[in-house]
């Protein structure tokens, strides 16, 4: 029965990276405040929103930001995933910056047999050559499952009557991604692009569509 429900959370982990973090032009970003929203592609058509507020731009520049995305479908609501952190830089030369991001991650995610809804954290690096105009990076990231709350439905209790609800940890699955990125910014208004692929931690599941896309905007007050 636990190794049915570690396929189950498996799945969700595959399915629940739907869009990842906003994409900040450092060079750009004399404002104090940053709101976005973001199209993607990942086992479908995907959708999220951000805000970030400026703490910081002396030498360590950073933001604090939340972060939710949900997909396209008859029931939006029923999956979700709310991000809560923030992103510091950490190194510039030449135009070129080193940033590093840690949030943390509560996400819910439903089918016919069981609501799962977890906590976690993501950690990613971005290595980017920042101008007014535009910018480009690199980001190398994972994101951690921590724990894990199962309700099951009456469709699976009635065909495993001895599973039980309740938390399950330690943590089960997480995965590493990594993506290209870039943007163009004009004043207070950027439009950004990433692509990337995921990877589970033991390198060895494989999610069914591992690529994934976003588009995104940014507006910046």
């Amino acid at each position: 029965m636990k190794f049915l429900n570690k396929i189950i959370f498996a799945i969700l982990l595959s399915l629940s990276f739907y869009l990842k973090a906003q994409v900040i032009n450092w060079e750009n970003l004399p404002q104090k405040n940053i709101a976005s929203v973001n199209f993607g592609t990942e086992y479908g058509l995907v959708t999220g929103c951000g805000y970030g507020y400026k703490i910081s731009d002396r030498k360590f520049p950073y933001l604090l930001n939340t972060e939710i995305s949900i997909p396209f479908g008859e029931k939006r609501l029923d999956d979700f995933k709310i991000k809560l952190g923030g992103q510091i830089a950490v190194l510039e030369s030449r135009n070129f910056n080193l940033s590093l991001k840690l949030q943390g991650i509560f996400r819910v995610y439903n089918n016919d047999f069981v609501k799962i809804s977890n906590f976690g954290s993501d950690f990613s690096a971005t290595v980017g050559y920042y101008r007014q105009k535009w910018f480009t990076g690199a980001e190398f990231g994972f994101d951690k499952a921590i724990v894990s709350y199962y309700k099951h439905t009456d469709l699976y209790k009635s065909n495993y009557p001895e599973v039980k609800d309740g938390w399950y940890e330690p943590s089960v699955g997480g995965n590493y991604y990594y993506n290209l990125k870039g943007g163009y910014s004009l004043g207070k208004n950027d439009i950004t692009i990433v692509a990337g692929k995921i990877i589970s931690q033991d390198f060895k599941i494989k999610p069914l569509f591992s690529i994934f896309t976003q588009i995104g905007y940014n507006i910046k007050f």
